[in-house]
């Protein structure tokens, strides 16, 4: 009863403002809504017009759940593009909501009422609906500190003095991009990008080629007691499970570049190894944009 007495409240007062409904505006939320606690979310509409994108609207919402009393929460909304508006939302619980619409323009307003379902986000971003989570976010972490450890300890048995100092301090500075949770989804959104497009060229990774590569990492890791150290306190057979699912998209990649290698090497034969890996990392980074372009990534 609370409930239709609030929403009620609220058309009153639109319509007691002067708002006149205009059954013209159709309103889809074009970005899953999520919910986090103690978190703003990205929220993102599209307002069309007799299909068409309707531009330089001003446009706010109220969120109200269908079956609780928690209040409202109110949003703003910024016009990113020709119909398309966003704002961030935090909202108290997933569950059933009423999501009440005010838009305005030249003076004119109009209502809408929509219903949605928010839930629970199960990452911190998604790549064409798989979830890049938490746990992901600090095994790259770890890789990019275990790789720290290793040039620390490398640069210890080849400098001393104030070389050594120079060095260390170098890596030292590091530590910030290894805390920055956006450098990690790049590295993260990358690789999965390009395995991706591996695997939409007919590419697989073999159990036998991830094992290769596998062994290979594990070789240089055994040469550094820091990167033993470090793996023995993470968990070796976590570690090393973690490390095989990594693999399996890396392997995938690497074959988007060696075909990319061997494309370059036969549109140009006279062209020397340096200049080939030159051209061959240009285009995969080219390759790389299209690629995270035509994908729906989803960024909490």
């Amino acid at each position: 009863m609370k409930k239709v007495m609030r929403l009620t409240a609220l058309l009153l007062l639109t319509l007691l403002a002067g708002c006149s409904a205009d059954p013209e505006y159709s309103i889809e939320v074009t970005k899953p809504i999520y919910q986090q606690a103690d978190k703003e979310m990205p929220f993102e509409i599209k307002v069309t017009e007799k299909d068409e994108a309707a531009g330089g609207l001003t446009v706010s919402a109220v969120f109200s759940m269908s079956n609780m009393d928690h209040g409202t929460t109110e949003v703003e909304l910024t016009e990113e593009e020709d119909g398309i508006y966003s704002g961030n939302i935090e909202l108290p619980m997933t569950g059933k909501y009423e999501i009440f619409f005010i838009v305005e323009k030249d003076g004119k307003k109009a209502e809408k009422v929509i219903n949605y379902e928010v839930k629970q986000s199960e990452g911190v971003a998604s790549i064409n609906g798989e979830w890049i989570t938490n746990e992901d976010i600090g095994f790259y972490k770890f890789i990019n500190y275990l790789q720290l450890a290793i040039n620390r300890e490398s640069d210890q048995k080849r400098f001393t003095g104030d070389q050594l100092k120079e060095a260390l301090s170098y890596w030292d500075s590091q530590e910030k991009l290894v805390e920055d949770q956006n450098q990690l989804l790049t590295q993260i959104i990358r690789l999965h990008s390009m395995a991706m497009l591996a695997e939409e060229k007919g590419h697989t990774a073999t159990d036998v080629e991830i094992e290769t590569e596998i062994n290979k990492v594990r070789d240089q890791y055994n040469q550094f007691e820091s990167a033993k150290t470090m793996i023995n306190e993470y968990g070796e057979d976590k570690f090393w499970e973690t490390e095989k699912q990594q693999y399996q998209l890396i392997v995938l990649s690497q074959k988007v570049q060696k075909d990319i290698i061997e494309q370059v090497k036969k549109e140009n034969p006279q062209m020397g190894p340096q200049e080939i890996n030159f051209q061959a990392q240009k285009q995969y980074e080219e390759l790389l944009v299209s690629q995270v372009n035509s994908l729906k990534i989803e960024i909490l």
